[in-house]
């Protein structure tokens, strides 16, 4: 059963690392950045990093403060079952969705099915957070994107091409390229490193907040250290990220909002530090929320018309379904395991 377990959870941090590759390094690649090959190739190291040195306190609050008693295996087997598989079905219909959320509730079905007392509190002061990163990452985003709207040269310019000037009679006119032209080139190209650097810094921070949704249960039943159970299931993550990542690359930078890159390099520096403080104090929260919210924020900042809501409502339904299905599936099959012998409590 408990190698079961690390299966499982290795094969759910694989689904992860996939299921992240547009939240971290989408915006980057789909702006001309980074290439998709590059893109992957950062991200994967930098996300088991994350992992490996900055997942500890999440990891924690994962095993040990979400019940009242840690689950036994067989219980943290189907927790992990049921969030992978979730994960995986949200990864096939290409629909970003809150990882957390689907791991937090799932706990809570199976914690409940096996008598295991759930720490409300816990999940409650996780909810705060949940409801309050979005509109926080929102206003900085906003704030952030105006800021660097003030620096000369950052903002998106029309670029006019100008002549040469007047050649002597039978001389062809040979088009150059004019001092607006070179300038916007240098700053899309200073902007374009900017961008690649907070998507890597979104890549480690994923390892740091995610990984211990597949992690944390491995901590909880005393299979492995907090530190061994990062190292392991961030290897998971990088796996995923270089070989299920690339299909969902794209997907939430072109389906969500239309962005610049100042726009996107705001909204994913604004991802990043908003995550990470949740992080420092033992919480985690939806790398995705973070994304959606900072990214509203900058493109209110560009006029309302940027924000494409039919994506925003179709991803709050699957922040819905997903911890709704996760603590159902969880409490359902945790019963059924129980009544068929399997000690689940």
């Amino acid at each position: 059963m408990t190698i079961l377990l690390v299966a499982v959870a290795v094969a759910f941090a694989i689904s992860m690392g996939a299921h992240y590759t547009g939240a971290c390094m989408g915006m980057p690649h789909a702006l001309g950045a980074v290439s998709a090959r590059a893109a992957l190739w950062t991200m994967a190291p930098l996300t088991m990093l994350g992992a490996v040195l900055a997942s500890h306190g999440v990891q924690h609050t994962v095993g040990f403060d979400l019940v009242t008693r840690p689950l036994t295996v067989a219980a943290a087997v189907i927790v992990l079952g049921v969030a992978f598989a979730l994960t995986s079905l949200f990864n096939l219909l290409r629909i970003p969705s809150s990882t957390v959320q689907i791991l937090v509730f799932s706990v809570a079905g199976a914690a409940l099915a096996g008598h295991a007392g759930v720490r409300w509190g816990t999940i409650v002061t996780l909810a705060v957070v949940w409801v309050i990163a979005p509109p926080v990452a929102a206003a900085v985003g906003f704030v952030a994107t105006r800021a660097l709207d003030l620096v000369p040269g950052i903002r998106p310019l029309t670029v006019v091409t100008g002549c040469a000037e007047p050649a002597a009679a039978g001389v062809p006119v040979v088009p150059t390229a004019s001092r607006a032209e070179s300038a916007t080139l240098r700053s899309a190209a200073v902007v374009g490193v900017a961008l690649t650097t907070v998507g890597a810094a979104a890549s480690f921070t994923m390892g740091a907040n995610d990984v211990a949704n597949a992690a944390g249960s491995l901590v909880g039943t005393g299979t492995f250290t907090a530190l061994t159970a990062g190292a392991v299931c961030g290897a998971g993550l990088a796996i995923g990220v270089l070989t299920w990542g690339r299909p969902l690359l794209r997907k939430v930078a072109f389906d969500i909002v239309t962005v610049d890159r100042p726009m996107a390099t705001a909204a994913q520096l604004v991802q990043a530090v908003v995550v990470l403080c949740a992080v420092a104090f033992g919480l985690f929260t939806s790398m995705n929320q973070a994304l959606v919210g900072a990214m509203a924020g900058a493109g209110l900042a560009r006029g309302r018309h940027t924000v494409q809501t039919a994506s925003l409502y179709g991803i709050l339904r699957g922040w819905i379904i997903g911890p709704t299905a996760g603590i159902a599936a969880a409490y359902l099959i945790t019963l059924a395991v129980s009544a068929a012998g399997v000690a689940v409590a």
